[in-house]
């Protein structure tokens, strides 16, 4: 078994490099043509090769899905922790981004609060069910549906961000806004917490429009297309292109 992974691995790697035909793809094992079919027609099956009108194979679909959802799993990280941690400063509360992986929510990164406010969620999972930062990702999943979602994901996704109270194991309050990639497509959370018994949810409540320039400043940096809706004056860290062009075009209609 391990041969034929490495086999196959082996022959992935040399399809990313150039279409190969059946003779090519055996000769690069060093196996028959009948043990290359196989790997082929396997790669094939999964999407991870796919053959074309002149027999040749080539990389499939699945090898640049999977590898664009790794990268913006990883580069968003890298591109928010400067606007976390202004965030952090400004609210004294814990700062997370998450993103969903296999059907769960993934803790990305963290900027904590208080000292032992909360344990640290860096690298853990959570249901997307009860938390705040699942339905922002879910709502996110379900947008341009057809109108047979659930009521609650598509109040999310009207106002733009969730909230979640004891909901979860830990006893803490949320509140979660979505972070957009290409497309407006969501690709992350980021997400304000603090415990239950020290911070009411009406109190949490209030940092919502910190929450959500923030969240609008990131996917400005990580080249998504947000509705702009909250001052940039707010960000500690400005990104490059301008969060608020529409409210600043606006105000200037306003001043005239």
């Amino acid at each position: 078994m391990s041969q034929s992974v490495d086999r196959a691995l082996t022959l992935l790697d040399a399809l990313g490099d150039a279409p190969l035909s059946l003779e090519q793809a055996a000769s690069s094992l060093g196996v028959h043509k009948s043990t290359a079919l196989r790997l082929l027609r396997t790669l094939e099956e999964h999407g991870f090769a796919r053959r074309q009108p002149d027999l040749r194979y080539r990389i499939g679909g699945r090898v640049l899905s999977l590898a664009h959802r790794a990268l913006e799993d990883f580069d968003v990280r890298q591109v928010a922790a400067p606007y976390l941690a202004a965030l952090g400063a400004r609210s004294g509360l814990t700062v997370r981004l998450a993103v969903l992986h296999d059907g769960e929510v993934l803790y990305l990164d963290e900027v904590a609060g208080p000292p032992g406010a909360e344990p640290s969620r860096i690298g853990r999972r959570a249901p997307v069910e009860g938390t705040a930062v699942g339905r922002v990702l879910l709502a996110g999943l379900s947008e341009g549906g057809d109108g047979g979602e659930e009521p609650e994901l598509a109040a999310v996704r009207r106002r733009g961000w969730a909230a979640e109270s004891c909901e979860h194991r830990e006893p803490v309050t949320c509140v979660a806004a979505p972070v957009a990639g290409s497309g407006g497509r969501t690709v992350a959370a980021c997400a304000l917490s603090a415990p239950a018994s020290e911070v009411p949810p009406a109190a949490l409540a209030r940092m919502v429009p910190e929450l959500l320039c923030t969240a609008e400043a990131i996917s400005l940096a990580y080249g998504g297309s947000p509705t702009p809706r909250w001052c940039e004056n707010r960000c500690g860290a400005r990104p490059a292109v301008p969060a608020s062009r529409t409210v600043g075009r606006a105000s200037a209609a306003r001043r005239r």
